[in-house]
């Protein structure tokens, strides 16, 4: 059985205070190496117009490539070095959505649950989005790019608002889990049929809402590095256990470690 995790691979300027750094990123990206290391049977399934971006993911032969006509580009800037939860971010929003089509022929045969990562509105059409829950698996889904806008005032292509949208109750009707942060949270609010709600809220915890609700406390960092695809990497990690145990406590606290220590390090987490 596999894990299916599909979204967008990016071309990424990394700013933390005067220093830049171009590196290849996205969600789906970052989730691969704690999979490689905690869930070693999975698929990514990214889409771009680069196939050597995936030459960065921890194994090439788990990657396959939807070739489109354009690439996401992402700026992350954090204008703060001594506060890596504030960030701002700016895109190209791409729009090379993730077609049925593009699936259906590449989907192993037994799957265990999928992992959608959308990076912006046009990445997972709601066709798309009905085939994969027509597998009958837990789907996790990472909610912000579904937010994600053009701020128009500043400059249509690139400055990112967050704002709702009607269709989204229905795109979240089924899904099992969804990943999101305090913000999000405060857009989208709690009325949507779905198992679990898991809320980042970066340095000050997390919190996992189901039937009760479960404070995660988090865990301390000795260097604060890089912050830069921490969410992604505490949702794959929280998966991973919830997959394996089923217990959403030991999932949250675990998930709350694996993203303090990629914190540590520039990058994606390293288990060295």
């Amino acid at each position: 059985m596999t894990l299916v995790v599909i979204g967008p691979v990016t071309e990424d300027l990394i700013i933390i205070g005067e220093e830049e750094s171009r590196k290849v990123g996205g969600a789906t990206y970052f989730q691969s190496f704690v999979f490689e290391e905690f869930y070693n049977d999975y698929l990514a399934v990214v889409n771009c117009s680069d196939e050597s971006l995936i030459r960065d993911f921890p194994s090439k032969d788990k990657v396959k490539v939807v070739l489109k006509d354009d690439t996401h580009f992402f700026i992350n800037r954090y204008p703060f070095e001594d506060n890596l939860d504030i960030r701002e971010q700016i895109s190209n929003f791409a729009d090379i959505p993730i077609l049925k089509s593009d699936l259906e022929d590449i989907l192993p045969d037994e799957i265990d649950a999928f992992v959608i990562n959308p990076l912006n509105r046009h990445d997972f059409p709601s066709e798309t989005i009905d085939y994969l829950k027509s597998f009958n698996v837990p789907i996790f889904l990472s909610v912000q790019g579904f937010l994600r806008m053009p701020l128009d005032e500043v400059n249509e292509n690139y400055t990112i608002k967050l704002e709702d949208f009607d269709e989204f109750s229905d795109i979240l009707k089924g899904v099992t889990s969804i990943f999101l942060d305090e913000g999000e949270l405060n857009i989208i609010g709690l009325d949507f049929d779905v198992d679990e709600i898991v809320v980042t809220d970066g340095s000050r915890g997390s919190r996992i809402i189901g039937d009760g609700e479960i404070k995660i406390d988090a865990v301390k960092c000795e260097d604060v590095v890089d912050t830069t695809g921490c969410g992604d990497t505490y949702m794959a990690a929280y998966i991973t256990q919830k997959i394996l145990l089923k217990n959403s406590k030991i999932a949250g606290d675990f998930a709350s470690s694996i993203a303090s220590r990629k914190i540590e390090n520039f990058g994606p987490y390293n288990s060295n």
